[in-house]
């Protein structure tokens, strides 16, 4: 088999003794770990999550991809469980804002956007997350779940699940200090916080599925990201099982 773009990035990011990707460190032009939009209109986030959740052994017992939906809506506790709980801010410590998820130099470089279709208390619309304040960021009213499901390879669960979970990288995060092989530690850092989506959902007694298929420069054009310096990389959906 021809060596083709993805064999040349996994052999020109390996570290070895005689070379570690990275360098002098600005820190004057660090790049912020905090994303925001200041001027829209923001819908603080509960604290309170819900007390009744699943041990963690049968968590990993149940969960599963789940592709199929009701149509009971999400409640705001339980959205706003799953957000904090995905990569929301676990502690302050020594000036520092450690998440619910790791990040090569706690850097941080995942965003996370919601479609919401069908959720207690909110409109149909485009969000951000604004983890340092924990609240939502009202960035589009409408119903953008075909749009994104046509980019996403006409996936209908993404119009069916009550919520769709997208997440970019801003790949200057990690660049700032690991070069090249920054990427690596982006996708990593995608999983762990997927994966904790996927648990908290379980937990809860809801189901998710993860989604690696989709047109990038479509759902970036949704977002009103560039596709260069912040790029949607995964995403995921989540609500009540269909039974």
């Amino acid at each position: 088999m021809p060596v083709g773009i993805g064999d040349k990035f996994q052999n020109d990011t390996k570290y070895s003794r005689k070379k570690i990707l990275g360098g002098y460190l600005d820190w004057i032009n660090k790049p912020a770990i905090y994303k925001n939009y200041p001027s829209t209109k923001t819908i603080q986030l509960s604290t309170k999550f819900p007390e009744q959740t699943l041990p963690f052994l049968d968590a990993l017992k149940k969960r599963k991809s789940v592709r199929s939906f009701s149509t009971k809506q999400l409640s705001m506790t339980d959205l706003a469980y799953l957000l904090w709980a995905s990569t929301g801010i676990q502690r302050r410590q020594n000036g520092y804002d450690f998440r619910t998820a790791p990040s090569a130099g706690a850097l941080y470089p995942i965003e996370t956007y919601i479609v919401v279709n069908n959720v207690e208390g909110l409109e149909k619309s485009l969000y951000h997350y604004n983890i340092e304040a924990h609240v939502l960021e009202e960035l589009k009213v409408g119903d953008f779940a075909p749009e994104v499901a046509h980019a996403a390879i006409d996936q209908d669960m993404l119009i069916k699940a009550p919520v769709v979970v997208i997440w970019t990288a801003l790949f200057e995060r990690s660049k700032w200090k690991y070069a090249q092989r920054a990427y690596r530690y982006i996708y990593l850092d995608a999983g762990h916080i997927a994966q904790n989506l996927a648990m908290s959902a379980t937990a809860v007694g809801l189901g998710s599925c993860q989604i690696g298929a989709f047109f990038d420069d479509e759902i970036n054009q949704i977002l009103g990201v560039d596709g260069k310096t912040e790029s949607t990389i995964y995403l995921s959906v989540v609500g009540h099982p269909y039974r």
